[in-house]
């Protein structure tokens, strides 16, 4: 009986350890057709044969770019120079400013007359702004405070009747050149005076009575006085826009005007005070310089047609 029961126990030993085995047989076979995680297929996938040459998907790091190169990068590009384009051409004259070599101001505004006020240091040079002939030339200055007297208000001046049908007046001179007398033909530049304080400018800072208007006879000074506002053209010819002329204004304004208009602004000077006398007094005789310094009938009275 006792070697029965031991008989038993070793084939149950026996079949105990065949179990085990033919379990992790089974348990690795399952292992290799079961899926794996999250549902993905353990196998290896079929890889299709290579046709041509693959194609280059990983990318090659360039340099790591140094700190200067990174300043330079950071930096916009330089561009070349500007290029100077010429003002347009917008008349066929051509036009300087009226005083030559020294800083100037001048006004931008209506004030009494169509003129401007160009202060510039005494003994600057007051030349022809365009091609024309010397159409006035006043040497002398006739101005006295106790007649202030509008056709003397300018003092020494010279007009120019330029190329272009406008006349200009440069007054307040201090001198006129020598060379310059009525008829004489100038190119634009062509010295015609120096700036000074003559006239009604006696008193004040040294500057150039500038004016444009057109050509009337010597009776009509107010007209040689200023029609035109000249600031644009002084401002244009200043800047380097040499072309821009008053011709077209001052024509128009002449056409609207008259050649002749009347006197509006400064037209009389001041009445000399009487002076009592019981005893009549001698008339002087007139001097040759003193004959000189007295202004020929027509501008005695500028109603007068000349």
């Amino acid at each position: 009986m006792e070697a029965v029961t031991r008989v038993e126990i070793m084939r149950s030993g026996h079949l105990g350890r065949w179990a085990a085995v033919a379990g992790a047989v089974l348990l690795t076979s399952a292992c290799s057709q079961a899926t794996g995680l999250a549902g993905v297929s353990a196998k290896s996938p079929t890889t299709a044969p290579p046709t041509g040459t693959p194609a280059v998907t990983a990318t090659i790091p360039g340099p790591t770019p140094s700190v200067r190169h990174q300043a330079a990068a950071e930096q916009p590009p330089q561009g070349d120079d500007p290029v100077m384009v010429p003002p347009p051409k917008l008349s066929k004259y051509a036009y300087t400013f009226p005083v030559k070599g020294c800083k100037t101001t001048y006004q931008r505004k209506l004030l009494v007359l169509p003129k401007t006020t160009i202060w510039a240091p005494q003994g600057c040079e007051f030349v022809a702004p365009v091609d024309g002939v010397v159409d006035e030339v006043n040497v002398q200055n006739r101005w006295t405070p106790a007649r202030d007297e509008g056709w003397t208000r300018e003092g020494r001046f010279v007009t120019v009747v330029g190329d272009d049908g406008v006349r200009y007046l440069g007054g307040h001179l201090d001198s006129v050149a020598a060379d310059v007398k009525p008829g004489l033909r100038v190119k634009a530049g062509h010295v015609l005076g120096k700036v000074g304080r003559t006239g009604n400018a006696r008193d004040t800072g040294a500057n150039l009575y500038f004016a444009i208007s057109w050509k009337t006879g010597p009776a009509y000074w107010w007209v040689r006085r200023g029609m035109v506002e000249p600031w644009d053209y002084l401002d244009a010819w200043a800047k380097g826009n040499r072309t821009l002329s008053p011709r077209e204004e001052t024509l128009k304004l002449r056409a609207k005007l008259g050649e002749t208009p009347p006197c509006t602004v400064q037209c009389a000077g001041r009445a000399q005070p009487s002076t009592p006398s019981k005893t009549p007094r001698p008339t002087p005789r007139k001097t040759a310089e003193k004959k000189d310094e007295i202004p020929d009938k027509e501008t005695l009275n500028p109603t007068t047609v000349p």
